[in-house]
């Protein structure tokens, strides 16, 4: 940055908009019925995003005065499965943000998809989003009615935004960053009933399938979507061990970016289910646990609102935004563990010094004292 540089001041519109724009108005102004049906909700988020989003969503067609049917949920691929068992009775299509947020042709396709629908409403309540994918799509979609939330604003997306916003109906604010998510939905639900809906705690249907592993059991998901995001993997051997001594079956799971600890769980007795369950074999054995024990990621939003007893290790960079939970929506048997930082609300872009690849901070503050008195909370009651 130039020492004459602004970093409050808007940047720009990315050059990869100005490449993409030719595209997406070809997309947009495709013919299409004239006879305008149905509503779009796109929501391309991970898995722990929809799980928050799943309250506030029974209300849409009560809301909007649809039928259920007559909704579309555009999604990501990360959570499509799950899609028909979550959101039964509306239609679901996935997409590869990713990809659409890159390729050119792709991203026509799945503009020309969306635009081919004739959607009359398009709707869009995700706080931290991307305006190239999410403000894109509702965009091309060309519905007469769209309405979006206020989405969190940067000198980096000022520009953008701004241009998306100003093609919407309706802009709604849902409140400052950090308002948690779940009550930023039933904001957005509340704006479009035209009268106060409650938050609701998250509550995922799902079938009752216990996994084969011997009942109490415990399971311990030390992954995260970064390096930085993941309390250190000793931490959670030492809990396995407590677990077991017990007298709790102790299972560790995982993806395939974990797939390097697993000779470490060899000659403890703890069972390694790490690369080795389906999404859904996850939430069957999430959803039987006595006892989850997780990084902030997509697995400790789909334990809570299973309704297992979970505990939750949080750092500071959107602290209050997805978890803690507030108190009003809090599960009597989750816990969240963390310790508070000056840093705090960084976004992940960590200021304090660190080593590369280990966890943050604010995430190493966690102690295992915290971790074992909020085990001993949970299975004493």
């Amino acid at each position: 940055m130039s020492k004459d540089a602004d970093p409050q001041k808007p940047r720009r519109r990315p050059r990869r908009w100005f490449l993409f724009l030719p595209f997406d108005l070809l997309a947009r102004f495709w013919p299409t019925p004239r006879v305008k049906r149905g509503v779009l909700v796109v929501r391309i988020d991970g898995i722990g995003d929809m799980v928050l989003f799943h309250g506030a969503f029974a209300h849409y067609a009560a809301a909007l005065g649809v039928d259920r049917s007559d909704i579309t949920i555009l999604g990501g691929e990360s959570w499509a499965r799950l899609a028909a068992p979550f959101f039964p009775g509306v239609r679901f299509q996935a997409i590869d943000e990713h990809a659409y947020d890159r390729n050119p042709f792709y991203r026509l396709k799945v503009s020309l998809w969306v635009r081919r629908q004739g959607f009359a409403v398009a709707l869009l309540d995700s706080f931290m989003r991307k305006p190239l994918v999410a403000d894109s799509l509702i965009y091309v979609s060309g519905a007469p009615r769209r309405i979006v939330t206020k989405p969190y604003l940067s000198p980096k997306t000022q520009l953008l935004f701004d241009w998306y916003l100003a093609r919407c109906q309706e802009v709604i604010d849902t409140g400052p960053h950090p308002t948690h998510e779940i009550p930023r939905h039933f904001t957005f639900v509340s704006a479009l009933a035209g009268h106060i809906i409650a938050p609701e705690p998250p509550r995922l249907p799902w079938r009752d399938q216990p996994p084969s592993l011997a009942k109490p059991y415990a399971v311990l998901n030390f992954g995260a979507n970064a390096p930085g995001r993941r309390w250190d993997f000793a931490n959670f051997l030492a809990l396995g061990k407590d677990l077991k001594a017990r007298g709790l079956t102790v299972a560790f799971v995982g993806g395939p970016a974990e797939a390097a600890y697993k000779d470490r769980l060899r000659d403890d007795q703890l069972i390694d289910l790490i690369g080795g369950t389906s999404l859904e074999g996850l939430l069957d054995l999430l959803k039987h646990a006595a006892l989850v024990i997780t990084n902030e990621t997509g697995p400790a939003h789909l334990a809570i609102g299973l309704g297992a007893p979970t505990i939750v290790v949080v750092g500071g960079g959107q602290f209050g935004g997805w978890t803690p939970f507030p108190d009003t929506l809090a599960p009597t048997n989750t816990r969240m563990l963390f310790q508070k930082m000056p840093c705090y609300f960084c976004l992940w872009n960590c200021t304090q010094p660190h080593v590369e690849g280990e966890a943050y901070p604010c995430v190493a503050a966690v102690t295992l004292d915290q971790a074992r008195q909020a085990i001993d909370e949970i299975l004493s009651s």
